[in-house]
């Protein structure tokens, strides 16, 4: 493809800070409205990660039609025409200021909430998310067409805008959420818009100016025929595009739910995404991608090996930091490729808007395609064999194609023999796992045929993952909107120090519940809520009074606290997860809801939005269990849900709270709770004085309007109960502001 030699008169340095500044500000914007909306959204759906990648598939989506609104008007309307056709989307825009969600709303109990998500971002920033997604191909458009001695190729700009929104990206978490509430966040927001609107104005203007005073571009520039866009180069950028898309959301979703559910992870994948632009896109981007194409074989060693053959091997830590470079390795790879082949001018709006229309695609495939057709995070694996693929060094006919497969192809048909006769192979797991590391070293000697690399390394991920499905005893699994639950069987040492079987749930890698299969323990709750513990101690301690208790549960896990209920007591349990309610009712896999309360009410749905419907003073204990994991709902940790709660329990109702948590202190942010709302307080961090099978390390709160009505629990002596101390220099925690980072261990 040729271009048009540039004008060599306009060399005005103001030009290029105008149109790099306004879209620094617009990537800024876009990367401070995701986080703050997100926010938003994720207590009213348990803080799942699942909520954000679909956010991201509502953000893609409006991105592509921002590029291919950009497109259209770039190619088919004069200058003039553009600058008035977008002054007047920008100012219908402004109607949806200030942002807010909806009035009334409530995502649904029953179903999956993705529609609604969807509709609600729509209805709510669809059309300021809509102008900002445009900025960025159509100011480079337009700056392409300025005349100024750069603008021949103007995707370093492209670099400025990335490096807006990565700035932001880091800046929310870590200095805009800790100083100002979500409320003012919406306001600065909407004043920022307003002055970026101003801003595009006036590289319309400048555009329009530098058009006018240009002489007749029939007579001072030749006619250039730019050759057509071949299908396949479409193509090979929809592929190197979509694979990064897709590969971002798998990586979000299986770090949380395979490594560590840890809060603000997901910024960390999409910062590498981002920086990854950046650097492409640089002026040292040639000599970069050299680098990354000879470092991601030599990563992909230690990461097949370690991170999916035998993760046990290394700290988590370790494991999350090997597959975090080797996605930043994957998506430089093919981000560097995308950069290596970008299209002159002419066709800069048709390459962004397939980039944007890729993007789209791998996140509707995460989001909609992924949870329906596997019951893992099985994209992910699939994702980084697809970005092998692309690397440079695929075959250009099918005589070479099925060179490089053969041996692949060979070593799965063996591998699957053997694998059909897998309870023969047991004894052996410790040689198969050594020539699967074998295998992995083979492929290295491939690096350059990106066929036979991708088919050996994705034999050798599927053969692993198939054997750890042996290995983990797994009698149900399911995968839904909040993630991947698994009912487990696996085998304790009793008292007796004698081998015997329990089934566990687990939702990710956070445990959830557990239960002994004999008879006779069936009943006998265990894990956090183990009568030797603070759930034990309470129900003894108050076991005159609470006869006929009318008692709420938030979080149903495998059902162990079923098991305190009376037959004279009221029971409700208040889940999110449908399929939690699904497997815990499930006699196959946990009986503590069928033998211990048969009778006991589910509410499906988010808590805070179902107890707000329930009677005033009805209830005599509510028990918060829904922040044992790591994705905290943080909008029940909040002050007005606190009052909330108070407001549903009797006279001399409790509350109480398990904030066993591995990442967040939060007895801090129930401390300042108890002083600023005058409530009296007692902790217990539990630990288990002398070993006992599935009795663990568990903290629970409680609190009460008056202390006499915690005196039962203090004066039982059943456990180490004391008074909740103080935390000073803690902001309080409104509906309006939280901040994780201030209590993070």
């Amino acid at each position: 493809m040729s271009a048009t030699a540039p004008s060599e008169s306009n060399r005005n340095f103001a030009h290029i800070f105008l149109f790099a500044a306004t879209l620094f500000i617009s990537a800024s914007l876009m990367f401070v409205m995701q986080p703050m909306f997100g926010k938003i959204l994720l207590p009213l759906l348990g803080g799942s990660p699942a909520v954000w990648n679909t956010c991201m598939v509502f953000y893609q989506s409006i991105l592509f039609l921002g590029y291919l609104y950009a497109h259209i008007i770039s190619t088919r309307l004069s200058s003039h025409r553009q600058l008035q056709t977008h002054i007047a989307v920008m100012l219908i825009s402004l109607l949806a200021l200030p942002l807010a969600l909806p009035e009334g709303t409530s995502p649904p109990s029953d179903t999956d909430p993705t529609l609604w998500i969807l509709w609600t971002l729509l209805l709510s920033i669809g059309l300021p998310f809509f102008v900002v997604s445009t900025t960025s191909p159509l100011l480079q458009k337009w700056f392409a067409n300025t005349g100024h001695h750069t603008s021949h190729d103007p995707y370093y700009l492209y670099a400025a805008s990335n490096a807006g929104s990565l700035l932001s990206l880091l800046s929310y978490p870590f200095f805009i959420e800790p100083l100002i509430g979500v409320s003012a966040q919406k306001s600065i927001w909407s004043g920022g818009y307003v002055f970026l609107c101003l801003a595009i104005i006036a590289c319309g203007v400048v555009l329009w100016r530098t058009q006018r005073q240009a002489p007749s571009e029939t007579e001072t520039t030749p006619i250039v025929i730019e050759s057509a866009l071949s299908n396949r180069t479409k193509l090979h950028w929809l592929a190197l595009s979509f694979v990064p898309s897709s590969l971002l959301l798998g990586l979000t979703n299986f770090i949380s739910t395979d490594i560590a559910s840890v809060p603000l992870l997901w910024i960390i994948p999409l910062t590498l995404y981002l920086l990854s632009f950046i650097l492409v896109f640089s002026k040292w981007h040639a000599s970069i991608h050299r680098w990354m194409l000879k470092l991601q074989p030599i990563v992909l060693l230690p990461f097949i090996a370690f991170s999916f053959i035998n993760p046990a091997a290394i700290p988590y830590w370790l494991d999350l930091a090997l597959h975090l470079l080797s996605f930043f390795l994957v998506v430089m790879v093919c981000h560097g490729e995308l950069a290596k082949h970008r299209p002159s001018t002419h066709y800069l709006t048709t390459f962004y808007l397939i980039m944007s229309f890729a993007g789209m695609l791998g996140g509707m495939f995460n989001t909609f395609v992924a949870p329906f057709i596997f019951n893992a995070v099985y994209e992910y694996p699939i994702m980084i064999i697809a970005a092998l693929l692309l690397r440079p060094g695929f075959p250009k006919n099918n005589q070479a194609f099925f060179k490089q497969a053969t041996l692949p192809a060979v070593l799965l048909l063996l591998g699957a023999a053997c694998f059909s006769i897998a309870d023969a192979l047991m004894p052996y797991l410790d040689s198969i796992g050594v020539v699967l590391i074998l295998l992995v070293g083979l492929s290295y000697s491939f690096r350059r045929q990106a066929v036979s690399l991708a088919l050996l390394t994705g034999m050798v991920i599927f053969f692993t993952l198939t054997l750890h499905q042996l290995l983990s005893n797994t009698l149900y699994q399911e995968r839904s909107f909040f993630g991947v639950l698994a009912a487990r069987e696996s085998v304790i040492a009793n008292e007796q120090d004698q081998p015997e079987k329990v089934h566990e749930l687990f939702h990710g890698t956070t445990k959830h519940g557990a239960q002994r299969l004999a008879d006779a323990l069936q009943t006998t709750p265990l894990t956090y809520y183990s009568r030797p513990g603070p759930m034990g101690q309470l129900f003894t301690a108050y076991n005159e009074q609470n006869t006929h208790w009318v008692i709420g549960s938030v979080g149903l896990g495998a059902g162990a606290l079923a098991c305190y209920a009376k037959p004279s007591q009221q029971w409700t349990f208040y889940e999110i997860d449908p399929l939690v309610v699904k497997t815990a009712s499930d006699p196959k896999y946990f009986t503590y809801l069928s033998r211990c309360a048969p009778t006991a009410t589910m509410q499906v749905g988010d808590a805070r939005l179902s107890l707000a419907k329930e009677a005033d003073h009805k209830f005599d204990l509510l028990i918060m269990d829904a922040f044992s994991s790591d994705s905290v709902p943080t909008h029940l940790l909040t002050q007005e849900a606190i009052k909330l709660y108070f407001s549903k329990l009797n006279e001399h109702g409790l509350l109480a709270f398990h904030i066993t948590n591995r990442h967040l202190a939060l007895k801090n942010i129930l401390s300042d709770h108890a002083q600023q709302l005058h409530l009296a307080a007692l902790i217990q961090e539990f630990n288990p004085s002398t070993p006992m099978p599935l009795v663990v390390a568990t903290d629970w709160v409680v609190l009460a309007k008056d202390a006499n009505s915690l005196k039962p629990l203090q004066q039982s002596h059943l456990g180490n109960w004391q008074q909740l101390p103080l935390f000073f220099n803690l902001k309080p925690w409104t509906d309006d502001f939280t901040n994780i980072i201030s209590i993070w261990k």
